[in-house]
């Protein structure tokens, strides 16, 4: 399924002109991302490709995310993926509290692909067994930053105020196992 995502509204953008996110959960815990970016992509700024590795605070510069949370709980987690093939994933026992890096989570894989008008990240990547087999609540977002250092900030669903990716709110889409 394909969903856009809206720029928050105390967020400005000049180069992109929109974000949409294909989602697919084809079997228990497996998750497909495929984020697409369109507009004028030579002036974001999208980290180079490196090596494939975990790595903190990514979302302080062009990043990809996905929040997952059982459709009955409040623990959840984070994903970061960066353009340069770096990751992040964190567990949260809830709403921004008991923050852990989630250990037990396997390297994604993270492929990237960019022309003059459109940037692709496409990531897959696998839950615990103990998340195979129940709804999920997904939150999706993007971090992107412009050469000139404006960022700004787009989800599926922004709360009132600040942007807050981690917000209940922005947990607007339902998935079941085999979507």
């Amino acid at each position: 399924m394909r969903r856009p995502l809206k720029l928050h509204p105390n967020s400005v953008c000049a180069v992109v002109a929109g974000v949409e996110v294909e989602i697919a959960r084809p079997a228990g815990g497996s998750l497909l991302l495929s984020y697409a970016v369109t507009g004028t992509i030579g002036d974001l700024l999208l980290p180079p490709v490196v090596a494939p590795a975990r790595a903190d605070e990514l979302w302080r510069h062009t990043c990809f995310e996905a929040f997952v949370m059982e459709a009955a709980g409040e623990g959840y987690y984070e994903f970061n993926f960066a353009t340069s093939t770096q990751w992040a994933a964190y567990r949260f026992d809830r709403y921004r509290s008991g923050m852990h890096p989630a250990t037990e989570i396997e390297p994604p894989q993270i492929v990237g692909r960019s022309i003059p008008e459109r940037y692709t990240l496409r990531a897959t990547l696998s839950l615990p067994d103990r998340q195979r087999d129940r709804t999920w609540r997904v939150g999706l977002a993007a971090v992107l930053e412009e050469r000139n250092g404006n960022k700004s900030y787009w989800a599926l669903a922004h709360p009132p105020g600040a942007a807050d990716f981690h917000h209940a709110e922005g947990f607007a889409l339902e998935l079941a196992s085999g979507y």
